[in-house]
């Protein structure tokens, strides 16, 4: 896991990185979703997910539900297209396990991809997307700890 800024990036994760947004692809063929670790420093302390609800669709750069901190509420940007096959029932009563691990028992969501093969090629993984971090992190002075 690369580590920029105090910020933390796993390598083995897909990211929208404008959007601070994760993709997994699981075994099942599913792909879970969840906020990044500087999304969740940017936002500070999670009051409240509402994830889109199961059976629902979301589309790639779209909104896949909301997250609410004290002091800002905005979307959760889907990075795939697909139907909304879980979601994670414990952030409902912790959101703040976003902010204590973001990528793993902080995921919001896990999807059907309709197109994960079309969907991945827009979003960034590995070394490609720990530079694009980095960048992104110098450009606005973004330090997580």
């Amino acid at each position: 896991m690369a580590e920029l800024a105090g910020c933390r990036v796993p390598e083995d994760l897909y990211y929208w990185v404008e959007k601070h947004v994760w993709a997994r692809p699981e075994e099942d063929g599913t792909v879970t979703v969840g906020i990044t670790d500087v999304a969740q420093h940017l936002a500070k302390t999670i009051i409240a997910v509402t994830p889109k609800g199961v059976g629902r669709t979301v589309e790639r750069g779209k909104s896949a539900g909301t997250v609410e901190s004290g002091k800002w509420v905005g979307p959760i940007t889907s990075p795939v297209t697909g139907k909304v096959v879980a979601v994670n029932e414990e952030l409902k009563k912790q959101p703040s396990l976003i902010n204590q691990d973001a990528y793993g028992a902080g995921w919001i969501l896990r999807v059907e991809p309709v197109r994960w093969e079309e969907d991945r090629l827009a979003l960034l993984t590995g070394a490609e997307a720990v530079e694009a971090y980095r960048v992104l992190l110098e450009s606005q002075g973004i330090r997580c700890r």
